[in-house]
């Protein structure tokens, strides 16, 4: 990680116009070794600028995450000493990138942290109906997958930093988009939204996610993305996203996150021997398969920096209230919501 903050204040530095910021969020340690947690930021950093940001390594086990946040981070960088377009985006668009969020769990082949508690079960959020059991989060033992930690124990410190880091954005920026990339689940890449811990409660800004679906379906007709709520598979209790989006949204603060669950039943398919290794059902092993991936995702980071670059156009929108009557109708229909119960954006 050393080499990543090197990377970006080498390609950057000569850039006035592009302004940018390297910071130790947390130091988490293994071994008495200190590993830090960084935040890069590129772009405009005025309160009034929309955010997009990018984290990768919330799960130890689920590596590819990471590269492809740094795949994007360093394509990025590469152009911005030519992209005159680029430069130009970047005067009115942030990107903030948290690459490897836990990285003692990636140094130890863990889907958890250290503390063996699993970072996306960690959150003070319960659901109130039926939840997979072990995979819906969980208060048994440390030493089984899915450990919520223990009740009423402070959150873990990577937990509190991609909190502090997500708000912080929030509290200044009139849309802050979040796209955490994860894998390990079914044989398409889906992106999945809040809430994971309720099949009948849309989030307020339903609307506006199914208004951002409708363009990129529309402007890219041939990707290969399911969009859906989360909740279409499963209900789990402690989801940061969830806790994050309620925490935004008490404070009046607009936040849209977004989970890439890259499809990694497909890679196992064509090469069931990676089971035999530890990371194999969540990392595509072979080299040209991980280069295929870094690939596949361009067109949607580069769809996500227009789309809050261009906040205005759709965000704010007048016609969010019907994309929200339609994402009620296709994704909530045993819900009873109606107008006048539920905020439609």
């Amino acid at each position: 990680m050393m080499q990543l903050e090197t990377l970006v204040n080498h390609q950057v530095t000569h850039l006035q116009s592009v302004p940018v910021s390297v910071n130790t969020l947390a130091v988490t340690e293994l071994e008495n070794v200190p590993l830090p947690i960084y935040k890069i930021a590129l772009g405009n950093p005025h309160p009034d600028t929309p955010c997009l940001m990018f984290i990768g390594g919330v799960h130890g086990l689920e590596r590819i995450g990471s590269q492809v946040v740094l795949s994007l981070l360093n394509s990025l960088c590469q152009r911005l000493h030519w992209d005159a377009a680029l430069q130009t985006r970047l005067k009115r668009l942030r990107l903030v990138f948290i690459p490897l969020l836990n990285p003692v769990g990636m140094a130890k082949r863990y889907r958890s942290n250290g503390n063996h508690v699993d970072l996306m079960r960690n959150a003070p959020v319960d659901s109130a109906e039926r939840t997979a059991w072990l995979v819906g989060g969980h208060r048994i033992s440390r030493f089984l997958p899915w450990y919520r930690g223990a009740e009423g124990a402070p959150m873990e410190l990577e937990s509190r930093a991609l909190i502090q880091a997500v708000l912080s954005e929030t509290r200044q920026s009139p849309l802050t988009i979040a796209l955490d990339f994860h894998s390990g689940f079914g044989n398409k890449d889906r992106l999945w939204f809040p809430y994971a811990k309720s099949r009948l409660q849309p989030i307020a800004d339903i609307g506006a996610l199914f208004h951002l679906k409708t363009l990129f379906f529309n402007a890219f007709p041939h990707q290969n993305y399911l969009f859906e709520p989360q909740t279409k598979h499963y209900t789990c209790h402690g989801d940061l996203w969830d806790h994050l989006y309620d925490l935004a949204s008490a404070r009046h603060q607009s936040l849209l996150p977004l989970t890439l669950e890259m499809g990694s039943w497909r890679w196992v398919r064509k090469n069931p021997l990676q089971l035999l290794d530890r990371i194999g059902l969540f990392h595509p092993m072979k080299p040209h398969r991980v280069d295929r991936v870094l690939r596949t995702h361009l067109t949607l980071t580069e769809f996500m920096m227009s789309a809050a670059y261009s906040y205005t156009s759709w965000f704010l929108s007048d016609a969010n209230a019907d994309y929200a009557r339609q994402a009620i109708s296709l994704w909530y229909p045993q819900s009873d919501l109606t107008d006048n119960e539920h905020s439609l954006t």
